[in-house]
């Protein structure tokens, strides 16, 4: 089993900032993937922000020059900062993990509890 924690949600004004972080723990072998999704009230989820095991960053379009995603492999642990933020940011925040587990060769996905995040005046 993996276990995705995460911590770091809240809520701030518009042009805010918060930090969220993910620690990711159980029988790893390896995280091909690791990010945040994000669903807003009546929406779907969607991609925020996602690093691979290769360091390749992908952002969606509405975050970027705002979020910033980095990484503590030794701990397994990702963080989003947010800047900037704004009402439309406003969500649960899911982290997302692709482990390979032990005796494996290929990953599963793995999500968190979700952090809510709250943006309003």
């Amino acid at each position: 089993q993996v276990q995705l924690v995460e911590s770091g949600g809240g809520s701030v004004q518009p042009g805010g900032s918060l930090r969220l972080s993910c620690a990711a723990s159980g029988s790893i072998a390896s995280i091909n993937a690791m990010g945040w999704y994000r669903q807003a009230p009546g929406k779907g989820r969607e991609l925020v922000a996602r690093i691979t095991s290769g360091g390749s960053l992908i952002y969606a379009d509405s975050v970027k020059d705002r979020f910033t995603l980095s990484r503590d492999n030794a701990k397994n642990t990702v963080f989003l900062q947010m800047n900037s933020l704004k009402p439309e940011d406003t969500a649960v925040y899911y982290c997302h993990a692709v482990v390979v587990v032990p005796g494996r060769s290929y990953g599963d996905n793995w999500w968190g509890q979700g952090t809510q995040v709250t943006v309003s005046s």
